[in-house]
């Protein structure tokens, strides 16, 4: 952390220039910040050296941090001046005078000063195949590092591999001094005979300078990969029974593996699978084939809706469908993550881990529930000093903060004994709640006692929150006061500055063993009056802004306050995937499934969603990735700023003469005549560098142990255009530069703490990209699927990442209304989706997004439209029961052949999805019913509110799901009833089926045996209704006795209406009066 506040509040606006210190000793002290051991090398970014404990000092007019190899190459090849003052470099006692030094009197030095060195101690040696390229004035050491013959790896010195885009095409070459040692072949000049001033090249027409030999950059590559071979042909000792397996096995193969693999499903179970969906294909076709050829005489009305409901859900299914055609899964090496980037007595190579989590309403969201997500956060499986978690209060509730306060409290004691002992969950709540024994595979003796300690601390911690609540019931009528006397900034929810509070990070905080903790910051964004605020994604955005000017990590997971880490080691999956050296490079964000606690044994009302996280994500995984869901994600810092994916560099074209020029025209030969002149003009200047970059490319590939993939540099912005892409933030534009993360120079505490009040301030985002290119999208309340979607359309790719351990976890509303509007939540965005510019159908052509990819996009904003078509459709059993006609004709030997077909590949597709999606039947069934449930009501509403809001300008207000849980056991929020709305078009269904049935049976029974046969295709189809809506049913009753009382009133206002209407219609009379039949008997007598 970059910063330090001393564990104060800072509050400020930067439109009104408002900067306070809020529970400061001193009001306006900052504490400088904490000094780093050593300095920096401002040119090539590497450590300066410490001579005589002192840093090595380049020029002593401005002190510019240089390193020793910096300052001598630019004396040697450079300008010979100090980049920033532009002072001539003095020579330093030790180095080899150049061109242009003063004469120096007092200065014995006769040793160094015209770079007279031992022929064996400059240049390459070659030793035991081992490959050294040390010049000694420049390295500054006379000696060069050798290996043994052991442990020796040939280097092939001329491979014409890749080009090495890294290396700048301006960087000059330091050519090898003629008395250089052997190499491959070339000798250097013998003792006693006089050396030519230029050595003779390989080729005569080339300078030695193209073949890399003595380069900056191949010089650098190659000790640096030296160093690295050393460090990793480490031996691990195997013993075992046998005698022979007790030899040295090499760790460094283990470490150049792969970090992940795919793995993809097994043809037995995929190959039947796609057979089937070509065969329902088909039996499609045949079956439209023969609806539209046989309408049914009499019902005309009924056919053709019917007709029309049937090929908008076959379309519909083509669309999910297809997506799930490759479907993938997964495996992780975390014993090779930490071979590759934790060396054993070295700092952690990890990549720092931005996380946040998002709150809104502290009575809607517990406080407590919040605090166990921020100590699973601490505590999770990874470098304390790469971990900060930012937790944004979009609601500015005092509650929260003091809820945080305590948290931090706590956490010093929660964080090292949970990684003491290795627990899993580190969400005290949750593992202390588990039924399970404690005692297995725990021999540590103090553990016991040491659980019983912290199990009464986390009692009394959950006091103290829940004293919390109770106070923040009752909210005084001046606001909340600190502890201090000032008044809480967040008193006017719609009207207060920025907040920001470091809670741990800063110096002087640890836990109480002395460790480190990871650093936990409160962040509230400003909000005024007249601003679009962008509700969740705004707050996110804000994050991202004050995240980057304070820690700047290079990845950021985002979780909801109720998501808490399940697994540790969630981090460590992640980085498998991001920072792998082969496929990480392309990777915008890992996805990770939910997971819920909390929730019935039967998900009445498929609250996990598993069909969706288990068959349908793993079929985009295969893909380009699977869609951001909004929550438990690890995303990369650099795909959040819009900027495009890496892109492979193309092979060079192949020519020939052997076909006239006009044949080629459409093969672009005037683009490439156009940009010839500009071509040939730079060929020279850059052929010598490629020459070079080439073998450094392949070094680089002998480092990893695996075919380097190249990408091309994005082009360099200016300043202005960065400025108006990300605002005016002279520190988090420059963050947003440093693609590895990190901060740039340092500057001091006051202008960092100002500078992250500016980016959280109101009116940062006005005439900037953010919400439209950068950070998270606005304009839908469903903001995750349109960032997703932005990012794919960069040519992104994501990752869908499934541990054994789910790695996160959250609660669930498993009441039935509150079920409802959250889907209704998702629902209305996914309109607003669809009629915003941003909808998949005509949005991102000519970008990176594959095809089945863009199908599964156009999906997840269609299916709220299928709403109508399913309402009508579940409707046409009621009406064909009571008027006794029906949507298909009288169905012959081939009709029934095709049906059967159809029902038996919708059954199997069913059947082999569950298979390789390792789905249970019951889930599989839940997730069908509440696609009936959800498609009846939730999208239904959301279908006309999102027309509403767009058309209209009728804006809804943004719900927050409860997140309280089921605090009192046994699922009494399950049968809680919550009148609402939505409830009303599924209980019209029910009820208007139901009777219909009755009706139907009734109607049978009195016209006799031959009335029961068209009967049952119209009793299957309402059966079938009321079978998908049976757990509506259920929740309606409750675990109540009786029935609610707005239910029966509802059913008795449906029954009359239902009555008159079956009055008009009477369907057991004729159109033409009774029908009478002669008897025999004569009645007139």
């Amino acid at each position: 952390m970059a910063m330090n506040t001393g564990g104060r509040l800072v509050a400020g606006s930067h439109n009104r220039n408002e900067f306070v210190l809020i529970n400061a000793d001193e009001i306006g002290r900052i504490k400088a910040v904490h000094e780093l051991s050593g300095q920096t090398c401002q040119i090539c970014g590497d450590e300066v050296e410490i001579i005589n404990e002192e840093p090595f000092v380049a020029c002593n007019e401005c002190g510019l941090p240089v390193c020793r190899t910096c300052y001598e190459y630019e004396r040697k090849e450079g300008t010979q001046a100090c980049p920033q003052c532009k002072t001539r470099y003095k020579r330093i006692k030790g180095f080899a005078r150049v061109e242009g030094d003063e004469d120096e009197d007092g200065i014995d030095d006769l040793e160094n000063e015209f770079d007279y060195v031992k022929s064996e101690h400059l240049g390459f040696t070659q030793t035991g195949g081992a490959v050294g390229s040390t010049y000694g004035g420049l390295a500054g050491s006379a000696t060069t590092s050798t290996h043994d013959s052991s442990q020796g790896v040939d280097i092939p010195l001329l491979t014409y591999g890749e080009e090495d885009v890294e290396i700048a095409h301006n960087q000059n070459a330091i050519i090898v001094p003629p008395f250089a040692g052997h190499v491959n072949g070339i000798h250097g000049t013998p003792p006693g005979t006089t050396a030519s001033l230029h050595p003779r090249p390989m080729v005569p027409e080339k300078d030695l300078a193209v073949y890399g030999y003595g380069s900056v950059a191949w010089k650098d590559r190659m000790e640096e990969w030296r160093r690295r071979q050393n460090e990793k042909l480490q031996v691990v000792k195997h013993q075992g029974d046998g005698g022979d397996f007790g030899a040295d096995l090499p760790m460094m193969d283990e470490g150049r593996q792969p970090l992940s693999r795919k793995l993809p499903i097994a043809s037995s179970k995929i190959n039947p699978y796609r057979m089937v969906i070509i065969l329902r294909l088909a039996v499609l076709g045949l079956f439209f084939h023969y609806r539209i050829r046989h309408p049914v005489p009499g019902a005309y009305g009924l056919w053709m809706t019917s007709v029309i409901c049937e090929i908008w859900f076959a379309a519909s299914w083509i669309l999910d469908q297809f997506p799930k055609w490759c479907p993938i899964e997964r495996e992780t090496y975390l014993d090779r993550l930490s071979l590759r980037y934790e060396k054993e007595g070295k700092p952690s190579e990890l990549a720092d881990v931005d996380v946040f989590v998002s709150t809104v309403d502290p009575m809607k969201e517990p406080p407590l529930i919040t605090a166990n997500t921020v100590l699973s956060i601490l505590a999770s499986d990874y470098p304390v000093d790469k971990v900060s978690c930012y937790v944004s209060d979009d609601g500015a509730a005092m509650l929260t903060f003091e809820a945080l306060s305590e948290t931090s409290e706590f956490a010093r004691k929660w964080v090292p004994f949970s990684k003491k002992f290795n627990i899993e969950p580190r969400a005290p709540e949750w593992y202390f709640s588990q039924k399970i024994d404690y005692l297995k595979n725990k021999v540590h003796p103090s553990f016991v006692r040491e659980r019983r300690a912290m199990k009464r601390e986390y009692e009394e911690f959950k006091v103290r929150i829940n004293r919390l609540v109770a106070m923040a019931e009752k909210v005084p009528e001046e606001g909340w006061t600190m502890q201090d006397g000032t008044p809480w900034p967040g008193n006017n929810v719609r009207d207060h500055p920025g907040m920001i509070q470091v809670f741990l990070g800063h110096e002087g905080v640890r836990d109480i063993e002395g460790n480190e903790l990871p650093s936990l910051v409160y962040v509230s964004r400003e909000k005024r009056p007249g601003f679009d605020h962008h509700k969740k994604a705004g707050a996110m955005n804000s994050l991202i802004r004050v995240s980057a000017v304070l820690s700047n990590a290079p990845y950021l997971l985002n979780v909801d306050c109720d998501h808490y880490i399940n697994n540790s080691k969630a981090l460590r999956e992640a980085m498998c995937f991001l920072m792998d050296p082969t496929s990480g490079k392309k990777v915008c964000y890992v996805q990770f499934p939910q997971r819920f606690d909390g929730i019935d044994h039967h998900d009445r009302y498929s609250n996990r969603n598993v069909v969706f996280f288990d068959i349908n994500m793993k079929g985009l995984d295969g893909l380009q990735g699977p869609i951001y869901v909004g929550t438990g994600c690890v995303f990369r810092r650099q795909a959040l700023y819009g900027f495009d994916a890496p892109a492979k560099k193309k092979a060079p074209s192949k020519t020939c003469n052997c076909w006239p020029k006009w044949c080629c025209l459409c093969c672009g030969s005037r683009k490439n005549k156009k940009g010839k002149g500009k071509k040939d003009k730079n060929k020279n200047k850059k052929s010598k560098h490629k020459e070079a970059s080439k073998q450094v490319h392949a070094l680089e590939t002998i480092e990893e142990g695996i075919e380097a993939v190249s990408t091309v540099d994005r082009p360099p912005i200016s300043q202005e255009k960065l400025e108006k892409k990300f605002g005016q933030s002279p520190v988090f534009v420059t963050s947003t530069l440093l693609e590895a993360g990190g901060m740039p120079n340092p500057i001091s505490s006051t202008s960092l703490l100002k500078e992250a009040i500016h980016v959280i301030s109101c009116g940062y985002e006005d005439k900037t990209e953010w919400g439209k290119e950068v950070g998270w999208i606005y304009g839908s309340v469903t903001e995750d699927i349109l960032t997703g979607f932005k990012m794919h359309c960069h040519g992104w790719r994501s990752v869908y990442c499934m541990p054994k351990r789910p790695a996160f976890k959250g609660s669930a509303p498993i009441n039935l209304s509150d079920r409802l509007h959250q889907v209704l939540r998702w629902a209305l965005g996914s309109v607003e989706i669809f009629l915003s510019k941003h909808c998949p159908i005509w949005y991102g052509y000519g970008g990176g997004l594959k095809w089945l990819e863009r199908f599964s996009y156009i999906n997840s904003v269609v299916y709220p439209w299928t709403s109508i078509p399913l309402l009508v459709y579940c409707t046409l059993p009621a009406i064909c029961l009571l008027t006794g006609k029906f949507i298909v004709p009288e169905i012959s030997n081939y009709a029934s052949i095709i049906f059967i077909a159809l029902f038996s590949t919708i059954a199997v597709t069913g059947i082999l999805e569950m298979q390789w999606g390792g789905v249970g039947i019951d889930d599989w069934w839940r997730n069908e019913q509440f696609w009936v449930i959800g498609g009846v009501s939730s999208h239904l509403f959301a279908l006309f509110q999102g027309l509403l809001k767009v058309l209209a300008g009728v804006s809804t207000n943004f719900t927050v799901t409860s997140k309280g849980g089921d605090e009192d056991g046994g699922f009494t929020e399950l049968y809680l009833f919550k009148w609402t709305s939505l409830l009303i078009p599924p209980t019209t269904l029910l009820i208007i089926n139901i009777v219909a049935v009755v009706v139907g049976v009734a109607d049978a029974v009195n016209n006799g045996y031959d009335s029961w046969g068209p009967l049952f295709g119209r009793l299957f189809f309402a059966i079938w209704v009321i079978m998908h809506l049976y757990p509506f049913l259920k929740g309606l009753m409750g675990k109540q006795q009786g029935v609610p009382t707005v239910i029966i009133i509802w059913s008795i206002l449906l029954s009359s209406i239902l009555t008159l209407v079956w009055v008009r219609i009477n369907p057991f009379v004729s159109r033409d009066g009774p029908v009478l039949e002669i008897c025999g008997l004569n009645c007139d007598n």
